[in-house]
């Protein structure tokens, strides 16, 4: 005892400073001081106290001895280990281990002269509980010295040989086939679990011995990734039981659901071991929180299932969420037992498997008289039929009826084949088939088990089973890879209850590395058939940009791409080209259309009423000029000047007909050349008549000698040097800047990009365009201040008065000009209020200038020609007198109004 005495202080050292790390999971290291005890008194303290009360294990004879491990009770309350009896997974389960041996021993083909017996014990669904059970399984491996051992005559005792398993069946929970592989992994006994399917145990350098007939949940997680996937969904809540499975399954859910991309993780809830009283109510209310992530992947035990369907029930949640189950809840009807409306719509997973006949045919035989090797069977037979037996040790219950014996499985009570039974005959198939190939290398011809498998070695046998390779149970193919794990086959199941006449699980899919989904067979709660959604974002409408919720890819919020944007991709708005506006559905640009002011528009007909008016006026006004040109009062008007003048006010009349007219480059050029040369040459022509006016008036105070340049000829030639200055601007313009259109698309761009134009115009801007007219403006000021200055020269000597009215008129209409030109420079309808303002503008300067100097005397011409008459001629210094006597008359009259009165020499004489 002193090595082993060693070999356990040692480990009691290592496991309380690494609290077994070194196994893989820090699970602290209480429950490997108890592991140790074990190895040295045989067992535990809590299995001694069990020992009376509750039987331990099934032994079955054999040349070779297989272990098992079922969970043939629910885990118990606190203090106690074991809780009821578990039907379908306990003891289907541990009656298809029974089953496969039976159906093995019989094959003469498979292990001939070679009998499997089994050593099975009862995990009672607790890690630690199993862990001591199975030390079971390694005690006959402990080396002890027995030299000092003697017996009471002196002789060396004889020692049984101790039943030595080469190979454990099991177990379920991954949580506990954790624990367990860790300690057969230290004594090389291979293991080949049925039920375990945590993506932990395919570390094979934690759990080197550890392998599985079921895929592992990677698989299954893959598998669950691709159904969300394919539905549409992209954010979904995950649940799962503490423990290995439930964690270590949504662990792989997680790390794929990354890697693949396009799905968020709305919540991860983890349920407690032993939750507390309002946990689930909980857990409800927190899945509620992300009310869009509908979609609830579940990896979780049958009680937790069922107590969160329960909880969304009372939450009035029914047909809310969207349950992915993983293989836990499978095809299970009690997982859903009265909770059926709440699980409708439900998908779930399972390994591909089928029901096996024979199984059924075997397992519903079985009575009290023919299965007394399986010691659970008669805590079963209570279970399943409602009725007590009568046992010694155990109390008479008079509540419940007394078992007959007669009763029968499936004719008395509701039987269905538990999922994982194809499973756990191919696991122990498994272990037959790898000592069967080990039997055939090492004993050829040798009937029996031979000294080279005798004890068998289990890194060798380990190798063996890795290289099987046969068609199991249910016809599919066994086999294993490098880390021990079956190939991911499953079905794909939807519990269905509407519109069907057999309200259960449908299967509607398989995946077997990749997904095949039925989608027609899918059917939701009411019996929609439309997949409901969901997503944490709605996709955006057509013209809206997805603007990203940080650290969630799968949200957004969506955004309007405004004004002149559009959408150039899912995420980002652009603007348009400047000369185009957005598609009604912002997903493209198009052409701005092009618009110029037309001539049936409002903006035009009152302007070209006006000019048409204006132009017939004074045509008639320049045609009666001309029939009487030798008259009286023609000649008196200085025809010479009137008609300059005349062709003046033509022009602005004409000016505006360019102005409304299409734009090209023939019309920019006469806009650019009569817009300020029509109001040049009227103004020029009026500025030399008054200026020729007040020079002589002004003269005449002075001397009796007339002023120079009064003469006919001469005010023509100042005329047209006025004039000249204004043509030579305009062309030095037409050299620097050549005229040309231009489509402006600013002018007319209001924020509703559906009203944007383009404007087609002239390159003149408003700037342009005031300079053209200032040289005018010039003009007419100046013109102006003479008329005032010749305001008191007599009517009947000149026509200084009229041009002053005219001036005055003229200067009101341009003062009102200015700001409704410049007030409109906002305005959508610039363009069109601007050439109208001007055009109308025009117009009226034009018909003041007509209306004051010309109609009166053609009035006179053709109504009155009596008054057409030559009058006496007066000498230039008469005139000059008689102008002087008046002024002076003016303003003695102006000095009585005010209350004085001078008397003033007569200068006159």
């Amino acid at each position: 005892m002193f090595c082993s005495a060693k070999f356990i202080v040692f480990s009691i050292i290592v496991l309380s400073s690494h609290q077994c790390s070194w196994f893989g999971t820090s699970y602290g290291y209480k429950p490997w001081l108890r592991l140790l005890w074990v190895l040295l008194v045989g067992f535990s303290p809590a299995s001694r106290a069990q020992q009376g009360t509750q039987p331990q294990s099934i032994k079955i004879e054999g040349d070779i001895t297989l272990g098992g491990l079922f969970p043939m009770h629910s885990r118990g309350p606190a203090g106690i280990p074991c809780g009821e009896i578990k039907r379908e997974k306990g003891i289907h389960r541990l009656e298809a281990m029974l089953y496969a041996l039976d159906q093995i021993n019989s094959d003469p083909e498979l292990l001939p002269n070679i009998t499997l017996g089994a050593r099975i014990l009862d995990t009672c669904s607790r890690d630690t509980y199993a862990l001591e059970q199975s030390l079971t399984f390694v005690q006959a491996l402990i080396q002890k010295d027995n030299s000092d051992v003697r017996c009471s005559n002196g002789e060396p005792p004889i020692f049984p040989k101790p039943e030595r398993v080469v190979g454990v069946i099991g177990a379920s929970g991954s949580s506990v086939s954790i624990m367990v592989a860790n300690v057969l992994r230290l004594f090389a006994i291979p293991q080949i679990s049925y039920a375990s399917t945590a993506p932990e145990l395919s570390d094979k350098s934690r759990y080197e011995f550890f392998s599985r007939v079921v895929p592992p949940d990677s698989y299954q997680a893959q598998a669950m990734v691709d159904i969300v996937k394919n539905m549409g969904w992209n954010y979904v809540s995950t649940l799962a039981s503490e423990g290995n499975y439930g964690e270590s399954g949504v662990d792989a859910f997680l790390q794929i659901s990354r890697e693949a991309g396009g799905l968020c993780i709305a919540q991860s809830i983890r349920i407690p071991r032993e939750p507390r009283p309002g946990e689930f109510d909980k857990i409800i209310k927190r899945l509620m929180e992300t009310s869009n992530a509908r979609g609830v992947i579940i990896f979780a035990n049958e009680d937790d299932i069922k107590r969160v369907l329960q909880a969304a029930k009372k939450a009035n949640l029914t047909g809310h969420f969207l349950f992915v189950g993983s293989d836990s809840w499978g095809s299970k009807n009690s997982a859903i037992e009265d909770q059926e409306e709440v699980a409708e719509g439900a998908v779930t997973i399972l390994p591909k498997r089928a029901s096996i006949d024979g199984f059924d045919q075997y397992f519903t035989s079985r009575s009290l008289e023919n299965n007394r090797r399986n010691i659970w069977f008669a805590e079963f037979w209570e279970d399943d039929f409602k009725c007590k037996l009568t046992r010694p040790g155990i109390k008479y219950d008079p509540g419940r009826r007394k078992c007959t014996g007669d009763e029968r499985i499936s004719r008395d009570s509701q039987y269905e084949q538990e999922g994982k039974v194809q499973f756990v005959i191919d696991a122990v198939y498994a272990m037959a088939h790898a000592l069967h190939s080990m039997h055939l290398d090492l004993c050829a011809g040798s009937m029996g088990v031979c000294e080279k498998m005798d004890p068998v070695d289990g890194r060798m046998l380990l190798q063996y089973i890795r290289s099987v390779n046969f068609n199991g149970s249910a016809g599919t193919g066994v086999m294993f890879n490098e880390n021990g794990d079956a190939p991911g086959r499953y079905d794909i199941f939807q519990y269905q209850m509407s519109n069907v006449s057999n309200p259960g699980y449908k299967n509607i899919g398989q995946w077997t590395n990749h997904l095949r989904l039925n989608v027609n067979e899918m059917q939701w709660s009411g019996g929609d058939r439309k997949i409901p959604e969901s997503v944490c974002s709605f996709p955006c409408e057509s013209g809206e940009r997805k603007k990203m919720v940080k650290g969630v890819p799968c949200c957004w919020h969506c955004e309007l791409c405004d004004g002149y944007q559009y959408l150039l991709d899912e995420f980002t708005c652009d603007m348009c080209p400047f000369d185009m506006r957005p598609l009604e559905n912002r997903t493209g640009c198009r052409p701005t259309p092009i618009i110029k002011l037309e001539w049936s528009s409002p903006w035009a007909i009152i302007p070209v009423f006006l000019a048409i008016l204006g132009i017939l006026a004074t045509t008639g006004a320049i045609v009666t000029f001309i029939r009487f040109n030798d008259t009286p009062i023609v000649r008196a008007s200085g025809r010479e000047l009137s008609y300059v003048l005349l062709t003046g006010i033509f022009l602005i009349y004409l000016i505006t007909f360019f102005m409304i007219a299409e734009p090209s480059v023939a019309i920019c050029a006469f806009r650019r050349l009569f817009l300020g040369l029509g109001m040049c040459i009227s103004y020029a022509a009026m500025l030399t008549k008054t200026n020729r006016i007040y020079r002589i008036f002004e003269q005449g105070k002075k001397s009796v000698t007339p002023p120079k340049f009064i003469s006919p000829t001469s005010q023509l030639i100042i005329t047209f040097i006025l004039i000249s200055v204004q043509l030579l601007a305009v062309f030095i313009w037409f050299g620097v800047i050549p005229p040309h259109t231009i489509i402006d698309y600013e002018e007319q761009k209001p924020p509703n990009p559906e009203f944007a134009r383009g404007i087609l115009k002239c390159d003149m801007s408003d700037l342009s365009l005031i300079l053209c007219l200032s040289y005018s403006i010039v003009l007419m000021i100046t013109c102006t201040v003479y008329a005032i200055k010749s305001r008191g020269v007599p009517e009947t000597f000149n026509e200084a008065k009229p041009i002053g009215f005219t001036m005055y008129t003229t200067c009101i209409i341009w003062l009102a000009f200015v700001p409704i030109f410049f007030g409109t420079a906002q305005s959508t309808e610039k363009m069109f209020i601007q050439t109208t303002t001007l055009t109308v503008s025009m117009s009226l300067s034009a018909t003041v200038s007509l209306g004051m100097l010309y109609i009166p005397k053609v009035y006179v011409i053709i109504f009155h020609p009596e008054q057409n008459v030559q009058k006496r001629k007066r000498s230039f210094k008469a005139v000059v007198q008689a102008a002087t006597v008046t002024t002076h008359l003016s303003l003695k009259s102006n000095d009585k109004q005010n209350g004085e009165s001078k008397v003033e020499p007569d200068r006159s004489q």
